[in-house]
């Protein structure tokens, strides 16, 4: 689904459930923001091409957070690229995704239980810090986001004046949802984090889970913000 010029969600289901990953891209190089749960790789490699570019383009990978649905198939996507890919995530979160702690979560549906005992463990290459902004695609601005986990980010894309939430936000049938008790850890820090949106000018939010979201954003965060 392509969202402006050079953006794209690229949609990827398990089950009856649908996860959107993110990938920016011009005529050099592609970065996706996460990856889904293991097993999803071809999905989100026919996504990439489907969108007209070359996967073998994609030079980087940036992790919002640890959650095993966000890193799940970036082993497989290393090893499709030849071990050539850069991995962005959070220092704290860091650990988690290297193996050297434990998931913080995973609380996974029965169908899915055999994934805890095989999990994916990648190395962070490049840590992102609050206000990082990558020198790509007019400039992909650090927002550093915790609560959902302890090292979350989320994204703006300047040029297009886009949010890419990762878990801060969930996307309801078109509606910005705050963060829920069930699925944060710290669910006073995520609040907080939410607010951290309205220094930015956002005309449209990507959610992992819900998708994209154009109707009223900057009411709907004020609004977030307020409750």
């Amino acid at each position: 689904m392509k969202v402006a010029e050079g953006v794209a969600i690229i949609p990827i289901n398990i089950g009856n459930i649908t996860l959107n990953p993110t990938l920016i891209w011009d005529e050099n190089m592609a970065i996706l923001i996460d990856t889904g749960m293991p097993g999803q790789d071809k999905q989100i490699i026919d996504g990439i091409e489907r969108v007209g570019t070359p996967f073998d383009r994609l030079k980087s990978v940036i992790l919002t957070h640890q959650d095993i649905d966000h890193i799940g198939s970036l082993p497989a996507l290393i090893d499709h690229s030849g071990n050539n890919l850069t991995v962005y995530a959070h220092e704290l979160d860091k650990p988690f995704i290297e193996g050297k702690q434990p998931l913080l979560k995973l609380d996974l549906p029965e169908d899915l239980q055999h994934l805890v005992h095989n999990l994916p463990i990648v190395k962070v290459d490049r840590i992102l810090n609050e206000g990082d902004v990558l020198p790509f695609f007019g400039g992909v601005h650090v927002i550093f986001t915790p609560g959902h986990t302890p090292g979350h980010i989320s994204l703006y894309l300047k040029q297009h004046k886009i949010l890419i939430a990762g878990d801060a936000l969930y996307c309801d049938k078109g509606d910005l949802k705050p963060p829920t008790s069930r699925t944060t850890l710290d669910l006073v820090a995520a609040q907080k984090s939410v607010s951290k949106f309205l220094d930015f000018d956002i005309h449209t939010v990507i959610c992992f889970h819900g998708g994209l979201c154009t109707n009223n954003v900057k009411e709907q965060l004020r609004g977030l913000v307020i409750l």
